[in-house]
Order: structure tokens, then sequence, then C-alpha cells
């Protein structure tokens, strides 16, 4: 296959982008994109969901917190809520960034050259963490599958339901006469407290 994505990959993101699609009504499409690994040490193929929507991108790292580039990303505390949570997380960041160990010991191996966010994931699940000293060279984290008995993980409350998400309540509505040859319907908002609202994915602010 010369390195190309299996068949399972792209089945796995054409899913994720119908997800979107279904869970945000924006269009979600696929690039082919190639990331470095820092395991192998060389790029790999692969893809993207692609959505125009910069307001849902602000909402995730309101959410989840962190930065857009990967080596100022902060470890998402917002999976703490409870240890399935955490363990489902650590699944899905070992997918991506890491492997399971091949020997009788049961562990996951995450990789990554961001010092910090090991340092912090490796506190909360009670394994032992020495960066690597070669310059450019990524840093490993194993995580034994009894993390839950070292008594390191502790719950934090963090709520899943955004401001913005709430429903808003009409409260009034005024009809506007147009003139003109042609005449047409135009709909004004004034929004309080939070003077923004969402067009096709990006944030609007309205004019006060």
């Amino acid at each position: 296959m010369g390195g190309l994505p299996s068949k399972q990959m792209v089945n796995a993101v054409e899913g994720q982008a119908q997800a979107k699609t279904v869970g945000t009504g924006l269009t979600a499409r696929l690039e082919p994109v190639t990331r470095p690994s820092g395991y192998l040490q060389r790029d790999l193929p692969g893809f993207r969901v692609r959505v125009v929507a910069s307001y849902l991108a602000d909402l995730l790292r309101q959410y989840v917190g962190g930065d857009a580039h990967h080596m100022r990303q902060r470890f998402p505390r917002v999976v703490l809520r409870d240890d399935v949570t955490f363990n489902c997380f650590l699944d899905g960041y070992v997918d991506g960034d890491g492997y399971r160990s091949s020997g009788d010991w049961g562990s996951r191996i995450v990789v990554s050259a961001n010092v910090s966010f090991l340092r912090e994931m490796a506190a909360i699940a009670g394994a032992r963490f020495t960066p690597s000293g070669v310059p450019g060279r990524a840093s490993r984290v194993y995580i034994s599958d009894a993390w839950r008995r070292r008594g390191t993980f502790q719950r934090e409350e963090h709520p899943l339901l955004l401001e913005e998400t709430m429903p808003a309540r009409v409260l009034e509505v005024r009809p506007r006469i147009a003139v003109g040859a042609k005449p047409f319907t135009l709909y004004t908002y004034r929004l309080a407290p939070h003077p923004g609202f969402l067009v096709s994915g990006h944030l609007v602010r309205a004019r006060r």
C-alpha cells in the first residue's frame, strides 16, 4: 500500500465527518494530510475532518483548554469528570500518539514532545515520568492499566453545557415595512446579555 491510509482509517474519518454534519448542521469534508510521528520519526499519511466554523473551534478550545499549537496544548481537565471518561481519553490519545505494550504487563505508552502535557498526565495516572534528554526526541509515559488502584486520580467537576448552547427567549417581534421596487423581509436582532449569534458556523456580533 506504500504507506497509504487504511480503509478502516478512511471509514472512521468519514464517520467523524458525518457525525459533525449531523450534530452541528455544518458541512464537513475530508482532507488528506500528513503528520509527524514522534515514535516512527517520519511523516504519516492520514485525513482530517475540516469544518469551516471558527465559532465551533473557539467553543472547543474553551471546553478543553489549550492552544492550537500542539507544543502549547495543556491537559484537558474536563476528562477528569470521572474515571471512565479519563480511561476513554487515554484510549483515544494512545490510538493517535502512542501504542499498547507488547509484554504481559498491561500498559499504554504515550509518546509526545510536549513535556508539560506528559508530566501532568503522568501525575494523574500515578506514573513515573522522565523526559527525554535528547533534544528533538519525543518523551514517553508508561501508564499501567491498573492506574485506578494507585489512588492518584482525583475527580473534578466541569460543566458540560456551555452558556452559548442555552435556548434564547423571544421577548418582542416588531414588523418593518421594506420600501422599494422589490419588497423583502428584514430581521433585526438585539441580544442580551451576550450580543452574539451564529451564522453558518461563524460568530457574529450584533452592532449596538
